[in-house]
């Protein structure tokens, strides 16, 4: 063989030797492109999921302040007639029948200051409405409207009952006579 062929075998090798060496270059190019996104979609995910946890815990924790705050709601609702019925008992005597039955009524006070004290612990807040003070649609309940002399419109002329707010819920209006009497 000549030495002009072996040159060329050596250039036809060479080049070969080069074109492969770039193909593999560029395969390994592209493998790593597809390492980064995958990486890059891995990493997404992580901190997708790590942000749903922290939501989840975060609604958790407020769902627990929630029942701990308002699960007694209902039994708390269930109680608001028995205080009624206690504070009529005592508003309906006169004095006559206050000292014929007197252990009984003291009965009834102690049981009415009992159920006013566990309200108490249990963040239970009485809403007791004066007559003269202003209707309050988000405390208050309209009963009838009535125009009365000496009033605004607006104004509360009776109340019937106490309403009732357990933390910064209202559980019941407080119920209410208002004063229709123009300005």
């Amino acid at each position: 063989m000549s030495d002009a062929n072996k040159e060329d075998d050596f250039q036809t090798d060479h080049l070969e030797a080069m074109a492969d060496e770039t193909i593999d270059i560029m395969e390994e190019s592209d493998e790593m492109q597809a390492l980064v996104e995958e990486r890059d979609m891995l990493k997404d995910r992580l901190l997708r999921a790590l942000a749903d946890i922290e939501n989840t815990r975060k609604r958790g924790e407020r769902d627990r302040r929630e029942a701990e705050n308002y699960g007694g709601s209902k039994l708390a609702k269930d109680m608001l007639p028995v205080y009624d019925n206690l504070r009529r008992a005592l508003d309906a005597a006169d004095d006559a029948q206050r000292e014929a039955a007197k252990a009984v009524f003291e009965g009834v006070e102690l049981t009415l200051r009992e159920l006013i004290h566990v309200f108490g612990k249990h963040k239970i807040e009485p809403v007791i409405p004066e007559v003269g003070d202003r209707f309050d649609p988000q405390v208050h309940q309209a009963m009838f409207e009535a125009p009365l002399p000496n009033t605004k419109a607006g104004d509360i002329i009776q109340v019937m009952s106490e309403g009732f707010i357990l933390h910064d819920r209202l559980l019941r209006p407080a119920q209410v006579g208002v004063s229709s009497t123009p300005a």
